[in-house]
Order: structure tokens, then sequence, then C-alpha cells
């Protein structure tokens, strides 16, 4: 077989496959125009009220009868597109200036940019672009409070996110963790970096997918985190990834054992996490911003990495004391605490599908078949 003939087989394949994505994303889009429409339609109509308490399930057959091939038009399903719009409806269709004010707030919380149209146009096309699926468990727990439901469409279309990590992090309230860690990161990165950084931290961690439920120590806590490795990640947040456990650094004529060391692709620097079981002592900042210059004397490289950032992650801190030993250190340190009492499920996926899990969902969602 001629190896150009076979190799322009191998390319039409793989733009064929890349084609049905688009195909099926576009899909997913124009379907979730027409949820959003028809919820409108039975709000403005006020529908409910004016044909009845059985509107719904009359419609719902009415609209099977029509179209017998059509899997989308429950009953459930059509009481999704009616909050579907009332939930995000007041910050897309009002006053311009409640618009502006809702779009500086996401602009400061995600974006960090200006309020232009095309931030507006963005977010707009962020609610069109999840899935179906997903977007029903937003609405499950989200539906008394649109900026998180917000939070959590920007997130899953930044990173990618499959229905399991979704409801991974609805379960274990991301939201209110979210960049929420103690830091001097303002006055210690370069702006341009600071508001990231606290951006990727957590407050508290959730270890429970350790499963520690007894006594333990540190050694315990810190083999459980990197036997579950992937977990451990995930609840980091997107772009860690794992360098060593008790890195050795040679400082002067003494070794230094880091307990946990990171890279971070989206800072594009190393982040110290040190793990304590204690509660928080003034000490513990020293010996981490000690890590944190030494990583930056001995493995950073200029014009490659960022300053190294470092995290400590105890069990119990006083905010007060933890906010003046912040202010005594020159260093970028985050303080937050962890949790054992939560449990996360069963299945934990990556934060992006594999090209194999699209290729699968392909038929079906170009069918239609979006409940």
């Amino acid at each position: 077989m001629d190896k150009d003939y076979t190799q322009w087989v191998k390319e039409l394949s793989l733009r064929y496959r890349r084609s049905q994505i688009k195909a099926a994303v576009k899909v997913n889009q124009e379907m979730l125009i027409f949820y959003w429409e028809l919820g409108r339609d039975i709000v403005v109509m006020k529908a409910e009220s004016r044909w009845g308490s059985g509107f719904m399930k009359n419609l719902s057959r009415d609209l099977k009868e029509v179209n017998p091939g059509a899997t989308c038009f429950s009953e459930t399903n059509l009481l999704y597109m009616k909050n579907f719009y009332l939930l995000y409806q007041p910050y897309t269709q009002i006053a311009p200036q409640v618009e502006e004010q809702f779009t500086r707030q996401l602009a400061e919380q995600f974006y960090r940019d200006a309020i232009t149209p095309q931030l507006v146009e963005q977010i707009r096309n962020n609610l069109f672009s999840v899935p179906w699926g997903h977007h029903r468990f937003i609405i499950d727990k989200c539906k008394d409070n649109p900026q998180k439901a917000l939070f959590y469409v920007h997130q899953t279309v930044e990173n990618g996110w499959s229905r399991n990590m979704l409801l991974n992090f609805l379960d274990t309230n991301l939201y209110e963790r979210q960049g929420k860690a103690l830091t001097n990161f303002q006055r210690t990165l370069p702006e341009e970096t600071s508001d990231l950084a606290q951006e990727l931290t957590k407050d508290p961690y959730d270890f429970a997918f350790t499963g520690i439920t007894e006594r333990y120590n540190e050694r315990l806590l810190k083999d459980k985190l990197l036997g579950n490795i992937t977990r451990f990640l995930v609840e980091l947040g997107t772009g860690f990834a794992y360098v060593g456990k008790e890195y050795r650094l040679l400082v002067g004529e003494r070794e230094q054992f880091i307990d946990l060391l990171f890279y971070n692709l989206n800072l594009s620097c190393y982040v110290v996490v040190e793990v304590k079981i204690g509660k928080f002592e003034f000490a513990d900042v020293g010996q981490l911003g000690g890590y944190v210059v030494s990583c930056n004397h001995i493995l950073r490289k200029e014009g490659r990495d960022n300053p190294t950032i470092g995290l400590l992650i105890c069990k119990e801190k006083d905010r007060i004391q933890a906010q003046y030993a912040l202010e005594s250190s020159s260093q970028p340190i985050g303080i937050s605490e962890y949790e054992l009492e939560k449990f996360y499920p069963e299945k934990v996926e990556g934060t992006i599908p594999a090209i194999e899990e699209i290729e699968q969902k392909l038929k079906e969602i170009t069918d239609g078949s979006l409940d």
C-alpha cells in the first residue's frame, strides 16, 4: 500500500471525526437555543395559568404526537426548559444598567477584562455551549442562585468538565470554596498573575477521598493523598502536575525535604505544598517561605518559570494569626484548611473528555437525544 495514500486516508479520517464533533457541538447549541426559547414562551405567555394546571402534561403529549421521533418533550424536560430560562433571563434580557452591573461582577470573578460587547457575547456563548445534561445538574443545585449557576457554566466551558466532574464539584461546594484561601498574593506577586493565583486556591480543601475516618498522622495523610493522586490533583485544580513527595533540595550543606512539590501549567511556576495535621503556627510560614526561596534559587529557570508559590494546608487555623504571619512574609504564600468529612462520588473522570468519549456520544447527540 502506498505510504502517501495511507497517510492521506488517516488525515481524512481525522478531519472527518473533527467535523463530526463540530457538527455535534453546533447541534447542541441550536437545541439549547430552542430549549431557551420554549422556556421563554412558557413564561412570557403565562401558559400555565392560561391553560390550567395540566398544561405541562398536555403540552408534552401534544408535542410528542406531532414529533414522534423526538425524545426531549417529556413533562420533566419541559419544566427544566422553563427553569433554564427563568434562571438566567434576568441577566441576559434586562435594562442595560443592570446588565452592565452583572457583567462587571462576572468580569471581576472570571475574566479580569474590561466590560465590552464581546465579553457579554462570550458569556452568552458559554451559556449555549454547555451540554443539556450539565445544565440540568446546575439547575437542580443552583436554582435560586444564578451567580453560582453561571460560575459552574463558566468552569465547565473553561475546563471541559464531564457530567461526573461537574456533579463532583457541585456536591463539594466548589463555588463557596474557590479562591478563598488567605494569601498575600496581591502584595508579593505581579499584578498580572496574582488574581489567577488566588483563583486557583480553595478553602477548605476536601480530602474526604482519602477515606480516613480514624486517628492518623501526617505521613498517613500524605500517603493517602498520593495513593489517590488523580483525585488529589482534581481537588487542587486545573493545571497542577505532580513533581515529587519529600522532594530533596541541597541548601548549602544541608538537605531539605519539601512535603509535596507541584508545577502549575497555568501559572508556569512551582507550587510547594506543606500539609499539617495540627493547628497553624507562626513557624509554619517561616519554614514554607524558606522552601519557596530555595525552589526559586535551585529549580526555577529564568525566562521559563514565574516565582514559586507556597501553599500551607492545615487542619485548623486562627485567621488573625494566619493573616499576621502572611504580612510578615515576603514570599507568595496561601493558607487553607482541609476537611475529611465529605465523600466524593465513586467515579471521578478527567477534566477533558477523551476523543473516544466524544465520538461515542456523537450519534445520540446528533439524533437529538439531549435529555
